[in-house]
């Protein structure tokens, strides 16, 4: 009996003691959280998709929290949760925020089945990544989309699927929620997001060849050329070419869809709107209308030549 009594102590000691040391360091060692960080974590969509820049919305509440304390929370956005979330984010901190013009992923590529035949085939590893690692890929374009899904893989939103018939991923606008994570997987950077404009109405280059204007011919039947014709058309600077490449900045962009009009190649596409591109009026001068001075005529006195006849026949 002694001997239960003696353990029971023993064991009683031996508890008390470790819970004593395990008080004293979570004491000296705690690391102190803000309360705040997860009254933000629970207003966020919880995708965890990094759209953000932050890893998952842990790291996203953390940073808005420490961005109130510093008086600011300008560039902090999430694309899932929108300009609604952050509004209640900045509410519950009890800071203004910017209502941040909303975006969506655009595939700069046209380089369909049709416009970009096949010259070879690919037997390897069916990825974005490792057809990219090979070399150019099936086609004579090493800049355009490689159509193995990569994009697609990514997405958590189910909004990009590849089109069967011409082997481009499509977006899905009202599913996209500019989380950037295609982008990211795109190995040749085709996918960008873009402002989704006014009426969700887009104008940009749908190619990424940089090569010179007759190797980009060869190689797909709408690629940019490099011309400068769009250039030369925008009255707002919102088109410039570098690397034998068009841009169309969005921010400038005032989606006239001139350059639409004058694209050789049919290179820039315009989405969402109701009606063809209008196209532009050729420039004519006014004809010139050449007057000429009729000659002057003489007319012959009345009653003067029957006169002379009637003389004639008495005679």
């Amino acid at each position: 009996m002694n001997f239960i009594l003696i353990a029971v102590i023993v064991l009683g000691a031996i508890g008390l003691i470790a819970a004593l040391v395990l008080y004293v360091c979570s004491k000296k060692f705690a690391v102190y959280e803000d309360p705040r960080i997860a009254l933000v974590n629970e207003l966020l969509p919880g995708a965890n998709c990094g759209g953000c820049g932050f890893p998952g919305c842990g790291g996203m509440a953390d940073a808005l929290v420490k961005g109130a304390d510093a008086g600011s929370l300008d560039g902090l956005l999430c694309p899932v949760g929108g300009s609604e979330t952050m509004s209640k984010v900045a509410d519950l901190l009890g800071m203004a925020i910017a209502n941040g013009e909303p975006k969506v992923a655009v595939v700069r590529c046209n380089g369909t089945c049709e416009h970009r035949p096949k010259i070879a085939e690919y037997a390897g590893l069916r990825t974005c990544a490792a057809m990219h690692a090979c070399g150019a890929g099936e086609t004579a374009c090493g800049f355009g989309c490689l159509g193995c899904g990569d994009c697609v893989e990514a997405c958590q939103f189910d909004a990009i699927h590849i089109n069967p018939e011409t082997g481009i991923p499509e977006v899905d606008d009202e599913k996209c929620t500019a989380c950037g994570a295609c982008t990211k997987a795109c190995p040749r950077g085709i996918i960008e997001l873009r402002k989704k404009g006014l009426k969700n109405r887009r104008v940009f280059v749908s190619c990424v060849n940089k090569d010179k204007g007759p190797v980009a011919m060869k190689a797909c039947a709408v690629s940019c050329i490099g011309c400068g014709k769009c250039e030369k058309e925008c009255n707002f600077g919102a088109i410039t070419i570098e690397n034998n490449l068009a841009y169309i900045d969005s921010e400038k962009c005032r989606l006239c869809r001139k350059c639409v009009t004058v694209c050789p190649k049919h290179a820039i596409i315009d989405v969402n709107f109701p009606n063809p591109a209008p196209a532009p009026k050729p420039k004519t001068e006014p004809a010139k209308v050449e007057t000429t001075k009729a000659a002057p005529t003489t007319a012959a006195p009345k009653n003067e030549t029957p006169k002379e006849e009637g003389k004639e026949e008495k005679a």
